[in-house]
């Protein structure tokens, strides 16, 4: 069958990105609220600045902000890791970047799926970060076993997911009834089940060695945790959460605000406790469970190695003074007087070699034909109106913040640290393949930006003197 016929990558992590939030807004209504506050907040944000709005037209980037999403999960085994991997390959996403979050007292380690070409997430960036169990920091060695012998016994795909992973692996792509098959079954992966796998005395156990534990085990399969909408301001949210009856974590996780959004953003409301039943004599025992909440984050400029390198030095500056972390009520003057050592405005940014951009042509570029204009530097050719420069949009997490939203929403009790157990190629082996290197994905979108404006420049030489 010709690729004609195949529906693209895009198409179906749009679809399925779409099926999923409709699934978790009538599991979790209180997503419903969110997605609303979102929405006006960045309704209001355009309005109030038009040069934004031009922006984000010019860059292609308005019409994916409604769009945006990205969710969570925790997986068990290697297994389910590897299946995985293939799953998200149908919807054209790659695994980028390696994560460890046992450092900040999570036990997993983690890697984020998502396009990595600008094509791809123009189209729809939905991106899942996905965390595998480290059922190694469990010290208790019978209490281990005996978690990882009840994983081992669920099945987390349908047979049918299973065999429409296999067709688009052999035929190299998925027909549009397939895909929506496909998008059907995949779907129950992700779904919330409230029966749990294990009696109240075994969920309990796990609980007291950590809630994230408990989670990933006693359950059908993984759940998403959250989805997350793209906010243009997220401090405009986080004020307004309470008056829409969301109760919002205290601290934003990342930056500070900043006139120049750098990296990412978050916040998010407390997990909700439902109702499960545990394993029992008869209709089981009814308890509760804490795990889902609802995110939002706000992103910015992608930082290079050197910009990272002075971000992640200011914000240990601020977590480690006095030993407070984040906590403190003084924590956000803090964060904002070490930061006032990170330039804020674009011209610095790019001079210092501090992020990612992109140049896109102006009408003056696109028309240029003088001899020697594609063999300037960025820099002259933006002097000289030829290009504009536009930051590229950070796609990645934060080991710290993503800690720290998962920390949040576990009770906050669990703040043991397995400092010193990153283990990437234990991981990298039970996915089945390498994980991207983000700033390698960020350089490479950056050259592919400066050739095509060297290209078009180049060419409209060669048509002028032929």
């Amino acid at each position: 069958m010709s690729d004609a016929h195949f529906a693209t990558a895009d198409d179906i992590r749009t679809r399925f990105s779409r099926t999923m939030s409709d699934m978790y807004r009538s599991e979790v209504p209180q997503y419903g609220t969110l997605m609303a506050l979102v929405a006006d907040v960045n309704a209001a944000t355009l309005a109030a600045d038009p040069a934004l709005k031009a922006d984000l037209e010019r860059t292609d980037d308005l019409e994916r902000i409604d769009l945006e999403r990205h969710g969570a999960i925790r997986l068990g085994t290697a297994e389910e890791l590897f299946t995985m991997r293939r799953l998200f390959a149908v919807m054209g996403m790659e695994p980028v970047g390696y994560y460890d979050l046992s450092v900040a007292g999570v036990p997993v380690h983690s890697t984020a799926f998502r396009p990595v070409r600008e094509e791809n997430l123009a189209r729809n960036p939905f991106r899942v970060f996905t965390s595998l169990l480290r059922l190694d920091l469990i010290e208790n060695e019978k209490l281990r076993s005996e978690a990882a012998a009840i994983l081992s016994r669920r099945r987390i795909f349908t047979p049918g997911a299973l065999a429409l992973i296999e067709r688009f692996e052999a035929a190299g792509g998925l027909t549009s009834e397939e895909a929506d098959d496909f998008v059907r079954e995949a779907v129950e992966t992700f779904r919330w089940h409230r029966e749990a796998t294990v009696d109240a005395d075994t969920y309990h156990r796990l609980s007291k060695v950590h809630r994230l534990i408990a989670d990933v085990v006693c359950f059908k399969g993984p759940h998403i945790n959250h989805l997350t909408p793209r906010t243009l301001d997220i401090d405009a949210v986080q004020a307004e959460m309470p008056a829409r009856g969301i109760a919002a974590k205290d601290v934003i996780e990342g930056p500070p605000t900043r006139r120049c959004p750098i990296l990412l953003r978050q916040t998010s409301f407390k997990a909700l406790e439902e109702p499960v039943v545990f394993r029992g004599e008869g209709e089981g025992q009814a308890g509760t469970h804490m795990a889902r909440f609802g995110e939002i984050e706000q992103r910015g400029l992608a930082l290079t190695r050197k910009g990272r390198a002075l971000y992640d030095q200011l914000l240990a500056q601020v977590r480690d003074a006095g030993g407070q972390g984040n906590a403190g009520a003084d924590y956000a003057a803090r964060l904002a007087e070490a930061f006032a050592a990170f330039p804020d405005d674009d011209e610095t940014l790019r001079r210092e070699g501090l992020g990612y951009f992109r140049f896109v042509l102006t009408d003056k570029g696109r028309s240029g034909a003088s001899a020697g204009l594609d063999s300037l530097s960025m820099e002259a050719l933006e002097a000289a109106g030829y290009v504009e420069a536009y930051p590229i949009v950070y796609e990645d997490f934060l080991p710290v913040s993503a800690a720290g939203i998962f920390q949040s929403n576990l009770g906050g009790e669990e703040q043991r640290s397995y400092a010193g157990h990153a283990s990437k190629e234990a991981f990298v082996q039970a996915l089945g393949a390498p994980v991207a290197d983000e700033f390698a994905v960020y350089e490479e979108a950056e050259a592919r930006a400066i050739a095509e404006v060297r290209a078009v420049l180049r060419r409209n030489m060669h048509d002028s003197a032929a």
